[in-house]
């Protein structure tokens, strides 16, 4: 079952339930996902899914930042709520230990040297860990090993 159809079950599951807070999360995200398809014309695949789940989880926690800052504690409840509901649907996050061998690999497979070769390494890695690692944790991990 794709990720879509899984928001859409989950939606339902959570009207029935009166799940108010997973059922406001997964219909933002479902309007996001048809928003998106609208613009470029096309279905979303499950990457393009995961890739729009990650980037309101990293909302969510920037709004925390704020709310924390503002001291808001009925906000950071509800991101934080709302941060676990997209979770879920999320593929299992990849240890750190799988994600070095592959940054280890990828910096082999093209030949890097030094921090300037960054842009390589991330270019051939980034579709191997997509969805199972943040961005900025592959980013972190590909600078320590090249640094070294």
């Amino acid at each position: 079952m794709d990720i879509k159809t899984q928001l859409t079950e989950s939606m339902k599951d959570a009207m029935k339930s009166g799940d108010e807070v997973r059922k406001r999360t997964t219909r933002m995200a479902l309007a996001n996902i048809k928003q998106i398809e609208v613009d470029k014309r096309a279905a979303l695949d499950d990457a393009a899914v995961i890739s729009l789940l990650q980037k309101e989880i990293k909302n969510r926690r920037e709004a925390i930042e704020e709310a924390k800052k503002a001291n808001r504690v009925d906000l950071i409840a509800d991101n934080e709520a709302e941060i676990k509901v997209l979770e879920a649907f999320l593929p299992k996050a990849m240890p750190a230990e799988e994600l070095r061998a592959l940054a280890q690999a990828a910096i082999v497979e093209v030949g890097a040297a030094s921090p300037t070769d960054m842009g390589k390494v991330m270019k051939a890695l980034l579709p191997k860990v997509a969805g199972r690692a943040a961005g900025d944790q592959v980013s972190a991990m590909v600078k320590e090993l090249l640094i070294k």
